[in-house]
């Protein structure tokens, strides 16, 4: 008998956990316990030493007690609740990496962490393509501005018009899973996609129809630019003050990555002195943003609160994608999306 632990919460219910893995590993003999954390009810943040958790160490350690698989998306195995859980052997993270898992005390442990790259690029990409309509067009201001009486026909004026993303070149600053779906649909609409992604092969982006440029030639070329990097140290504030001044004067900017690839300080006075004519976010520095957040004052400013990814076929795939995972461990093989294989390595007899 294998003890699973599936710690769900709002978005990825634990029973859809438990669903997923009874269809992925049904031929395995499985006892399951759920656990709720109250993301997105309430908004994560840093737990003990990782980021992005939900929840606390103490009702993640009670839940573990006797379990040695434990699926989730959002709680926070520390440290201190690696140290502490020594039957533990499988973490799968139905998330795009394992932010919420200390790795090297996972490691140290002999813990596999596994993780679901792709399971929302659908829904996030679809999502970053609305924001750059509803900027372009100035779709929720329009919106409000009929709710509250105002009947804004100015806004057919000429230099109040918006602009066509059929023959605008448009830049995407990361080319990962989300970042090809944008390029594609972007594609369909007219629009010329340059790319900047250091990890991108020139003869890949040929294929894919875009251009690949540096990130400087990207900025001075776009009307408009959408982010789809992941963060990490090398990326934080990846855009800033002295690189946000090549854009084109009236360009739009779209964040619905991660809020620190943006330094979010200089938008206010760029909004202000037209050289940014939009800005549409999801994601913010800090999250939530306080209620005197700057950027609230300023003009052509669309914000969600972390959205992007919020769809039901999201929630069933990310859970499915680490069934998956759990079921090829359970069978003695190696999985297929795992942050720190050199685990996988002291484990006899895995097979590829």
């Amino acid at each position: 008998m294998t003890s699973v632990l599936a710690a769900g919460d709002h978005f990825v219910a634990p029973e859809v956990f438990v669903e997923a893995l009874r269809n992925r590993a049904g031929d395995h003999d499985l006892e399951f316990s759920t656990l709720k954390l109250p993301w997105p009810v309430e908004p994560f943040g840093p737990v003990g030493n990782v980021q992005e958790a939900s929840g606390t160490e103490q009702q993640l350690l009670e839940s573990l007690a006797g379990v040695q698989i434990a699926t989730t998306q959002m709680a926070p195995f520390t440290a201190d609740v690696l140290a502490k859980s020594p039957d533990l052997r499988f973490v799968g993270v139905c998330r795009g990496g394992p932010v919420n898992v200390d790795l090297q005390a996972a490691t140290e442990a002999g813990v596999v962490v596994s993780y679901a790259p792709g399971r929302n690029a659908a829904a996030a990409a679809e999502f970053a393509v609305g924001l750059v309509l509803a900027a372009l067009r100035r779709i929720p201001a329009s919106d409000a501005e009929l709710k509250s009486g105002n009947w804004r026909g100015d806004y057919y004026a000429y230099e109040n018009a918006g602009i066509e993303l059929e023959g605008s070149t448009v830049g995407l600053v990361g080319y990962g899973a989300i970042g090809r779906i944008v390029a594609r649909v972007l594609a369909a609409f007219g629009a010329h996609v340059l790319v900047a992604d250091p990890f991108v092969k020139p003869e890949d982006a040929t294929a894919d129809g875009v251009e690949l440029v540096e990130l400087e030639d990207l900025l001075r070329r776009s009307s408009v630019v959408s982010l789809h990097a992941r963060l990490t140290p090398e990326t934080q504030h990846l855009l800033n003050a002295d690189n946000l001044a090549l854009l084109p004067e009236g360009a739009v900017l779209v964040n619905s990555a991660r809020g620190g690839l943006l330094d979010y300080a200089p938008l206010p006075g760029l909004l202000k002195s037209g050289r940014l004519g939009a800005l549409a976010v999801d994601v913010y520095d800090i999250e939530p943003p306080p209620r005197d957040w700057p950027l609230f004052d300023a003009p052509n400013v669309i914000t969600t609160p972390h959205l992007a990814g919020a769809t039901r076929q999201t929630a069933h795939r990310a859970a499915d994608i680490v069934a998956g995972e759990v079921a090829r461990f359970l069978a003695g093989e190696r999985p297929r999306f795992v942050a720190n294989p050199e685990v996988l390595d002291r484990i006899e007899g895995l097979r590829p």
